[in-house]
């Protein structure tokens, strides 16, 4: 057999002008020809060498401190590197809060990537928080049943004079009153809960998390099939039954839908900005006199809690295109780590902002790219409802937003906590604490021992 192979194949780069980079790697002509769809390899090789972040650990974004409390690296990238490279997280982080907010809202550059796609199921089923019906019958179902929700867990454990405030009632309520609008029997709770808890964590980095998530999701589907089907033939009062007799393209809710739908809804702000909110007023008894005695400030010591503790950390953005920003070039499918807990206590918007303060008087203001926050909300970020709305928050002609009504039910729920439990207080010896599970996931509290006496 003859060793010739032929004439070598034409390179795609032949004819044109041939670019070898510091590395001594040759730069495709795309790369750098005017109208190349990006040039970013190059350019991250000569970043790697040059950024210095001798003040930083990168392994410290991954670490179990970390998980614990991140605000000391936060302090160090926001004061040092604005816009850092994490090349072990393949990532850059922004935590100044006008780069936060930049980008958040960026949707020309920029894009939120679903749950669903970080499965891998793009497929699996459709999101309908967003359809008309499904919307509105959402707000209305959660006005009507979250005191009622609110009264029968406070109510299960108020003559008891002590409970864990965090899990029987923060993390108990939120899924709790999802069930109820749902129209679940009673029964299946425990299951719900499980599998909504497992899709959600396993849309987070870890492996073994992100296996039990999906296999969690179809089960997800499958408990709630029986239902949606008997909501088909006789609707009730309830959210399945609006599923079920959503006119919708593409054909009829399918249980996969509302599986869907379910995993993209946010629940970590309700749970989480309800523990953090006990577990900074009951390790300030100050600041709790202050909610005791005039009802009225529970609300802003909720919108106090999301600038000052938020449970959703930081929001993932990804580049559409090669973007140049920061100083940098980042590249097509970049992930950019927006880091609400830097930006809700940068010095450079909040006086004195380590410090919770229910009457702070520099929460609500106009954003710096003229997004007024009128549904209320402070200036503090909360990822997980979304961004702010330019709208009225109490409007005619919609629902009232994700941000008022994630508000209005918190308080309410916390306004029923304050009123059932008399002398409410740190349990003696009880050291509560906030931290993440894994670095990355909900930072809230998780343990908070109280006791008090039925009012």
């Amino acid at each position: 057999m003859s060793d010739d192979v032929g004439p070598a194949p034409a390179s795609p780069w032949s004819g044109a002008l041939t670019t070898v980079g510091r590395n001594g790697v040759a730069v495709a002509p795309r790369a750098v020809q005017a109208e190349a769809a990006y040039r970013s390899y190059e350019v991250h090789q000569r970043l790697r060498v040059a950024q210095s972040t001798e003040k930083l650990d990168p392994s410290s974004l991954i670490s179990e401190d970390f998980a614990r409390d991140p605000y000391p690296v936060f302090v160090i990238l926001r004061e040092n590197y604005p816009c850092y490279r994490d090349w072990i997280g393949n990532a850059y982080w922004l935590t100044r809060y006008d780069d936060v907010t930049s980008v958040f809202v960026d949707d020309a550059n920029f894009e939120t990537r679903t749950k669903l796609r970080t499965y891998g199921l793009d497929a699996f089923g459709r999101d309908l928080r967003d359809h008309p019906a499904v919307l509105a019958a959402g707000v209305a179902l959660v006005d009507r049943h979250a005191a009622t929700v609110a009264h029968q867990i406070v109510d299960g454990f108020a003559g008891d004079g002590e409970a864990d405030i965090a899990t029987a009632f923060a993390a108990r309520y939120p899924l709790a009153l999802l069930a109820r609008v749902l129209g679940l029997p009673d029964t299946e709770f425990d299951r719900f809960a499980a599998l909504f808890w497992l899709a959600q964590r396993g849309t987070h980095w870890r492996p073994a998390a992100r296996c039990a998530g999906a296999a969690a999701l179809p089960a997800l589907a499958d408990l709630v099939r029986p239902h949606l089907e008997a909501r088909r033939r006789e609707p009730g009062e309830d959210l399945l039954s609006v599923m079920a007799q959503a006119a919708c393209d593409g054909g009829p809710v399918t249980a996969e839908d509302v599986a869907a739908t379910l995993l993209e809804m946010d629940h970590e702000t309700l749970h989480g900005a309800l523990a953090n909110l006990w577990f900074l007023l009951l390790t300030r008894p100050g600041q709790l006199y202050c909610v005791a005695t005039d009802r009225r400030l529970m609300k802003q010591a909720y919108l106090e809690t999301l600038r000052h503790s938020p449970p959703v950390l930081f929001a993932r953005r990804f580049t559409r295109r090669e973007v140049e920003r920061f100083g940098l070039l980042l590249p097509e499918g970049a992930l950019v780590i927006c880091a609400a807990g830097a930006a809700n206590r940068d010095p450079r918007l909040f006086s004195e902002p380590d410090i919770f303060q229910v009457e702070r008087k520099d929460m609500c203001q106009r954003e710096p790219r003229g997004q007024y926050r009128a549904d209320g909300l402070p200036s503090g970020i909360a990822f997980g409802l979304g961004r702010p709305s330019r709208l009225p928050a109490e409007p005619d002609d919609r629902p009232r937003s994700l941000y008022a009504v994630t508000r209005d039910t918190a308080v309410a729920a916390s306004t029923i906590l304050l009123d059932r439990l008399a002398d409410l207080r740190l349990k003696p010896g009880a050291e509560p604490r906030l931290r993440s599970l894994t670095a990355g996931e909900m930072h809230t509290c998780w343990s908070l021992q109280a006791v008090f006496r039925p009012a």
